[in-house]
């Protein structure tokens, strides 16, 4: 009843300035979620298991706010031993980090096989959080609330994790070019049973310190938000003070926690513009593809991601929102006219999980762009060459680069039937970079493939 109450209030409180966000209309959603959530606890109760658990999680948590100035390889925010949080990538990942190539048998890769969306080549800014101190805030971000960098028990991923109400602002996102791709993983859980709703904006601003508390962007705005833990989405189109097209229908698979939200979601979320055309894709899947979702004539550089309703969540029952792996990418190249006529392609687009030839199922995009260059030209025969960061040995650079060359080669053989003694495989470590290594952007243009045209 206290909850039901609240979102009456709410919602009038809404009504009493005239003016509806789209985060408010989204979190609206949940209401009848929240009455099934409240009827299944009293019904069927919670699984001992499962409380045994969430009591180990919040315990975890309490300690790691104690603990804050101690070693950060103690655990740092709730997850369950079992490792239950990872929901997609994470675990493989974590998991086959000094294992052997798994190249293309990755089954995510089938997840992904409709994926055209192809990652920026110029890395302008990135950040997972690698070697911000458990506890503080990156210095290149900016936030209207309180956040701090996080670890999930002992996975070196790290995690920037909103704790109230408010937005994360990159700022290495700005001046955005017309062609450019925004790359990030989300965690979240919706355990409160309150309202809630999540979202991200690309918005033209002025002054972004001013709009990052901002809500009503309507000068020139995308705006994109979601449910608490369900598949409820929706977007509204701003220009100039009008409000110029909206879906508030979508529904998207990805977004919805596993076990009735008992458990996290984890997204990856990718972005693309060219021009005015924008898609947006949620593990894979194509959710958004508006061909005149920006301005020509508007300038867009600012991005910022953040929650709605947070505040009403106890510590017993505490909401999760989680940011990483933050690419922001200047996009376009002719992968064709490059391998073809100029005889050298070098991308930045096909990822890998830290410290590991592992493939991220993201980057099949560029591999089928490849693919079909090779299935037309079956005369060509290529050369793959891998490149690192300097972070590490050098030794183990060079060998983890020649085993990502060959990850490659061996998802080019099985996921698109590209014949073996069409390509050699070669890796060069840190040996040849091409930016500097003292920033997380650099590091990322440097971990690269090449394919020379032989």
């Amino acid at each position: 009843m206290k909850n039901i109450t609240l979102l009456l209030a709410l919602a009038c409180s809404s009504l009493l300035f005239g003016q509806e966000t789209l985060l408010e209309r989204q979190a609206a959603k949940t209401k009848e979620k929240i009455k099934q959530r409240a009827e299944n606890r009293v019904e069927q109760g919670i699984d001992k298991t499962l409380d045994k658990t969430e009591e180990e999680i919040e315990s975890g948590i309490k300690d790691g706010q104690k603990k804050k100035t101690e070693k950060d390889s103690q655990s740092e925010t709730p997850v369950s031993p079992e490792g239950k949080l990872e929901t997609n990538q994470e675990g493989a990942a974590a998991a086959n980090a000094k294992s052997g190539s798994k190249g293309s048998d990755n089954p995510e890769f089938k997840v992904y096989s409709k994926f055209d969306f192809i990652s920026g080549e110029k890395v302008l800014g990135y950040d997972d959080f690698t070697g911000v101190p458990v506890g503080d805030f990156p210095l290149e971000w900016n936030t209207n609330s309180s956040a701090e960098v996080i670890r999930i028990d002992q996975n070196e991923q790290r995690w920037l994790m909103l704790t109230t109400d408010g937005y994360l602002q990159p700022d290495f996102i700005s001046n955005m070019p017309e062609n450019f791709t925004i790359e990030f993983d989300v965690l979240t859980r919706y355990k409160s049973s309150n309202i809630l709703a999540y979202g991200f904006d690309i918005y033209s601003t002025d002054n972004p310190n001013r709009d990052l508390s901002e809500k009503y962007l309507t000068q020139g705005s995308f705006q994109f938000t979601w449910s608490g833990c369900l598949e409820n989405a929706a977007y509204v189109i701003y220009d100039g003070g009008e409000e110029m097209t909206k879906n508030e229908g979508l529904i998207v698979p990805p977004l919805k926690c596993p076990e009735d939200g008992n458990m996290p979601a984890k997204v990856h979320f990718s972005i693309w513009r060219q021009k005015t055309r924008l898609r947006i894709y949620a593990d894979g899947l194509k959710i958004i593809d508006l061909p005149r979702a920006f301005s020509p004539t508007r300038k867009y550089n600012a991005f910022k991601i953040g929650s709605h309703y947070m505040n009403f969540a106890t510590a017993e029952d505490k909401d999760l929102f989680m940011i990483s792996n933050v690419r922001y990418a200047e996009g376009g190249q002719d992968m064709r006219s490059k391998l073809l006529t100029e005889g050298k392609l070098v991308t930045k687009g096909i990822l890998f999980a830290s410290n590991s030839d592992q493939l991220k199922p993201e980057s099949y995009g560029v591999l089928k762009e490849i693919a079909t260059v090779l299935n037309e030209n079956p005369a060509v025969r290529l050369k793959i060459v891998g490149h690192t960061d300097s972070d590490g040995e050098e030794s183990a650079n060079v060998e983890l680069s020649k085993k990502r060359a060959l990850a490659v080669k061996q998802a080019l053989i099985s996921e698109f039937k590209i014949e073996a003694s069409r390509m050699e495989t070669d890796g060069k470590g840190e040996s040849e970079p091409t930016d500097s290594n003292t920033t997380p952007a650099g590091k990322a243009n440097n971990r690269r493939v090449e394919f020379l045209k032989l």
